[in-house]
């Protein structure tokens, strides 16, 4: 095979937004790879993954109490924001996804159908499942329902201070539209609060880029960029505050902040001697690597095994040593018959 690979180091930052007590994280500025962002969200929500994260900034935590919901914003187009709260770098920001944290709520909580929506609004990508399907049913999700839905009395254009955005810009629609999906989305929440008070966690992925759309269109250098950047901020905060309080104070918000995602240019050729290089291609003879349950299943079949021998044997060795005089019933019963005959 001939594999061409083209790698760099993007900036970015990871912040904390909201988290509960059972979640401790800590003040520090270390480090983390930008493929393991789903690994720290499983995480929090204590499930198991693949691969240990050794990583400093996550505590151990409450086992006992884990959140009820997480919250994930992805924010293109920049570095880092001023928010309040534990922030850390990013190296290597590749694409992610929340599609395992998902899939794993999926497993566990098939029963109970819980809320599991992932948003990206600027591209009318939309995944809802669960109860999600009928809470968020009226949420707008394509850029006509966005637009429309922006200028109707209830939006945040009555109540945001757009200052040198305006309303007859198509990019700065799209960056408010955003906003108002945030505003949507814990304003249905809080029609429904029951869904956030059961058993089952609940899962929230948002991507949004209408800032780096304001940052391409006027400049990083320009007031729009400077206004459009304070608004997110303060949004976001205010997002992140209401979602806490619908959750009771256990949910975890987070925000990825980056610039541009670092996307590996790969090429890959198919060579005809692929066959016969496929045998060679462990001269060693090894092993391969076992999945990280084999531990557990094997901890199972070995004790279930040795559990089912000594009940074997203790069984056995009572029925060889049995008295037949005490089991009186069944040969009381057939000495009388016998007797009749």
């Amino acid at each position: 095979d001939l594999s061409v690979s083209v790698a760099g180091v993007c900036g970015g930052e990871l912040s904390i937004l909201r988290s509960p007590a059972s979640v401790a994280f800590r003040d520090g500025n270390w480090p983390i790879p930008g493929e393991r962002i789903p690994d720290l969200a499983a995480l929090t929500m204590g499930f198991s993954v693949q691969e240990d994260l050794p990583w400093p900034g996550l505590g151990v935590g409450d086992l006992f109490h884990r959140p009820q919901a997480t919250v994930l914003v992805t924010v293109k187009g920049v570095d880092k924001l001023p928010v309040k709260g534990f922030s850390y770098p990013i190296e290597n920001a590749v694409p992610f996804s929340l599609d395992s944290v998902a899939n794993a709520i999926h497993t566990l909580f098939s029963e109970e159908t819980p809320v599991v929506l992932q948003l990206a609004p600027s591209e009318e990508r939309v995944y809802m499942v669960g109860k999600a399907n009928a809470v968020f049913e009226d949420l707008s999700v394509t850029l006509r329902q966005l637009r429309s839905r922006l200028f109707q009395d209830s939006s945040i254009l009555s109540s945001l201070p757009l200052n040198s955005l305006s309303r007859n810009n198509e990019v700065d629609l799209l960056f408010l539209s955003e906003l108002q999906v945030l505003h949507d989305i814990a304003s249905l929440l809080s029609r429904h609060k029951h869904l956030a008070k059961d058993h089952s966690p609940d899962l929230y992925s948002l991507e949004l880029s209408g800032l780096e759309e304001i940052g391409k269109r006027y400049g990083e250098d320009s007031q729009q960029y400077k206004d459009a950047s304070q608004i997110l901020v303060d949004s976001l905060q205010k997002f992140a505050d209401e979602m806490f309080n619908l959750y009771g104070g256990n949910a975890v918000v987070e925000m990825v902040a980056v610039k541009e995602f670092n996307s590996p240019l790969s090429r890959k050729t198919r060579s005809i001697l692929q066959a016969s290089q496929s045998k060679n291609e462990n001269p060693y003879n090894l092993a391969y690597p076992y999945n990280y349950d084999y531990s557990v299943i094997f901890n199972i079949v070995l004790w279930m095994m040795i559990g089912l021998a000594l009940a074997v044997i203790v069984i056995s060795y009572n029925l060889w040593n049995m008295d037949p005089g005490y089991d009186s019933i069944i040969y009381r019963m057939t000495n009388q018959k016998i007797r009749m005959d």
